[in-house]
């Protein structure tokens, strides 16, 4: 999957409508149920994805008129928001869904060419081209419609998303110290990504790549992989 941001728009329109057509099928009593996501309920997971629009777009403003508009204000502004909205009724999580997505579309579909290589500051600091904000959108969009805990799993993951997000949590953790090696050696490739200053005694694990991005994002036990030397999974490093 490329990075370009005009390319992945469409993706991102896609992964959208595969969300909204889950969060449809929900009510109100499904809403306040657990999500996969440590002391959040659905209702946490939409209002968050709503927010997270709303920010993506601030950050398109920024990078369209060159005035600072961070995505929050701050962190704390952003936990109150997302614990404001978490108990709302489906029916006003979807509009606010459906409304904040559209914002955003529009504020893609304004943005000039010249416009994407604009330096914004991610939360946190991160200083990144604003072109990246298209593919950080489509990632919250897939890996939380997963976090809904509403019957959309890794295996439902275009291939193109699922290899492009193990390369971009391979690529973190390589980033990061401490960390304890792998071999990853998805099937779908023909040849090994590594984590770490790997040697002959590394322990290797195969599977589809859609499995190893979500067991190493977190999201998956690992069912569908294999370890060598034979046993239990080691145990994978934390990723963001």
């Amino acid at each position: 999957m490329t990075a370009d941001p005009l390319v992945l728009l469409p993706e991102l329109d896609r992964a959208t409508e595969r969300l909204i057509r889950t969060a449809e099928a929900l009510d109100d009593a499904a809403l306040a149920g657990p999500s996969l996501l440590p002391s959040w309920t659905r209702g946490h997971v939409l209002t968050h994805l709503a927010r997270n629009a709303d920010s993506y777009r601030n950050l398109l403003t920024w990078a369209r008129t060159g005035e600072r508009t961070p995505g929050y204000a701050n962190a704390e502004a952003r936990e109150a928001g997302i614990q404001e909205g978490a108990a709302r009724p489906l029916a006003e999580q979807l509009e606010d869904l459906r409304a904040a997505s559209a914002r955003l579309a529009e504020a893609a579909a304004a943005m000039p060419t010249d416009a994407w290589g604009a330096i914004i500051e991610r939360t946190g600091g991160r200083k990144t081209p604003a072109a990246t904000c298209v593919w950080g959108r489509l990632r919250e969009v897939e890996v939380h419609h997963v976090d809904l805990n509403a019957g959309y799993h890794p295996n439902d993951w275009p291939d193109a998303f699922s290899q492009h997000l193990l390369r971009e949590v391979v690529s973190d953790l390589n980033a990061a110290t401490g960390i304890t090696p792998l071999v990853l050696r998805p099937t779908e490739l023909e040849h090994d990504l590594t984590i770490g200053e790997t040697d002959t005694d590394t322990p290797v694990v195969a599977g589809p790549a859609f499995e190893l991005a979500a067991w190493l994002a977190g999201r998956s036990s690992g069912v569908d992989l294999n370890a060598t030397p034979e046993g239990p999974l080691p145990t994978p490093p934390d990723w963001m």
